[in-house]
């Protein structure tokens, strides 16, 4: 009969041993720390740590018929650690929106990556990201596919949050000061900004209950701030507008000199918008049946507004005559006109006609001409949830989705950027060019400089 080999690889920092049972050969090994049968792959792993190679090399000597290394890539991960061999790709779907990549050195797949908008290089883990699409993760297979590469793909589950306590929760719990709210009347925050500013506040208040308002210090500020980042895992713009709302009671109220709070305020994520696609429009629109829902999404989206911009416009705003919208203060207290399109004002007359608002173009139940109530942001969502559910699109799209949507179809018809700039409102230009990032339509139509040379 004969004998099974023994055989050695060296794979990373695990020693793979395949050796036939021999109950004096069998102790030896369990004699080494951390040594395990791995009943799958019938083998023994050892941890390659120093001088385990040499124990094995010394005891089993000539019998063992073949010592191999396999070169691969370690890529430690939460639970486990991934082992790619030298023609794998391993691609991460992060719970930020990014595509995270890890391989060995390859010029070619290197030139790929930085093909791409956003990509950063992480030294400290060795892997490239660039910021998730689905247009993107597609375009990045075939790539990696035409170079002769075995993907292996994974998504990271999202982190579990600890959530923000209520006011029940909190014993004693601290309202935020009448003079922040005064402070920010004042010097004419708008009403979003205020919203956004009083909770927050009053969670950083409430986290320290027990020290008096006026003992609140930088110290607090800090330990705050990480408290965020590590217990709630809020997102960077989450906790930028904290450490503002924080600030703003500091410098502002308390009269403070302005300064910077030495905290870990991040770096925002690179994270390319939602776009829903001129047919996933159409079949939003036309799933809803209540002509008051369709009318406030068809102006959103062919206005290109942002949800607080609709809520606000007045009868008044819509000019008929001259076809467009006058949005008023809008964010960054800047008035623009933006488009009001054919089929728009269609909808908003029979909408109008039907409804007969009072003061603001959408009006919330128990309004009246004395007392006019402006439509709620929550019940524009609850439209546009309906809507998706109603017409199978599975995209996570929000309301804002809809101004991201319409900026990127405007750039997909020929539309300068410029031109998109005005309509949206952005104070600057490099805002707009995200969008030129979102879309791939007409590349197929640039004639190369190539083409035309004589070589």
């Amino acid at each position: 009969m004969e004998k099974r080999p023994l055989t050695l690889e060296i794979v990373g920092r695990k020693l793979l041993l395949k050796i036939p049972k021999n109950d004096q050969d069998i102790q030896f090994i369990r004699s080494i720390q951390y040594a395990r049968w791995n009943k799958d792959a019938f083998l023994w792993e050892i941890p390659h740590y120093p001088g385990n190679l040499e124990k094995l090399k010394g005891y089993f000597g000539e019998r063992l018929t073949s010592i191999t290394e396999r070169p691969v890539i370690e890529v430690p991960q939460k639970d486990e650690t991934v082992l790619l061999e030298k023609n794998q790709v391993l691609m991460i779907k992060t719970a930020k929106a990014r595509l995270r990549l890890y391989f060995g050195f390859h010029a070619e797949l290197m030139k790929v990556v930085k093909s791409f908008p956003y990509y950063q290089w992480d030294s400290k883990n060795k892997s490239w990201s660039i910021p998730y699409s689905e247009q993107f993760l597609e375009e990045l297979k075939r790539k990696i596919e035409e170079l002769g590469f075995f993907l292996v793909y994974k998504e990271e589950a999202a982190p579990d949050k600890v959530q923000r306590k209520s006011c029940a929760e909190i014993p004693n719990y601290r309202k935020c000061p009448e003079e922040y709210i005064h402070k920010l009347e004042e010097r004419r925050y708008s009403e979003g900004t205020i919203k956004a500013y009083v909770p927050l506040f009053e969670e950083f208040l409430n986290y320290f209950v027990q020290i008096p308002l006026e003992e609140l210090g930088e110290k607090e500020v800090m330990d705050f701030s990480r408290y965020l980042v590590n217990e709630r895992k809020v997102s960077s713009s989450y906790q930028n507008q904290a450490i503002n709302a924080i600030k703003f009671y500091f410098e502002k109220v308390r009269g403070g000199e302005r300064k910077y709070y030495h905290v870990d305020r991040p770096i925002r994520e690179k994270i390319l918008p939602v776009v829903l696609s001129e047919e996933e429009i159409s079949a939003i629109l036309k799933s809803i049946k209540n002509i008051k829902h369709k009318a406030i999404l068809i102006t959103i989206y062919s206005a290109g507004l942002r949800i607080s911009e609709l809520i606000n416009l007045k009868i008044t705003d819509i000019d008929s005559q001259r076809m467009q919208i006058r949005v008023e203060q809008a964010k960054g207290k800047k008035d623009r006109y933006t488009l009001l399109l054919k089929k728009t004002l269609e909808i908003l007359r029979v909408y109008i006609k039907n409804e007969r608002p009072h003061f603001y173009l959408f009006e919330g139940p128990g309004s009246s001409g004395d007392q006019p109530v402006k439509y709620s942001s929550t019940s524009i969502s609850a439209i546009l949830k309906t809507a998706l559910k109603n017409s199978k699109i599975a995209k996570k799209a929000t309301v804002h989705t809809l101004r991201h949507s319409f900026a990127t179809h405007l750039l997909e018809r020929g539309t300068d950027l410029r031109y998109i700039q005005s309509l949206l409102g952005h104070e600057s230009p490099k805002t707009t060019q995200i969008y030129t990032h979102v879309t791939t339509k007409g590349f197929e139509q640039i004639i190369s400089p190539l083409d035309n040379l004589d070589i």
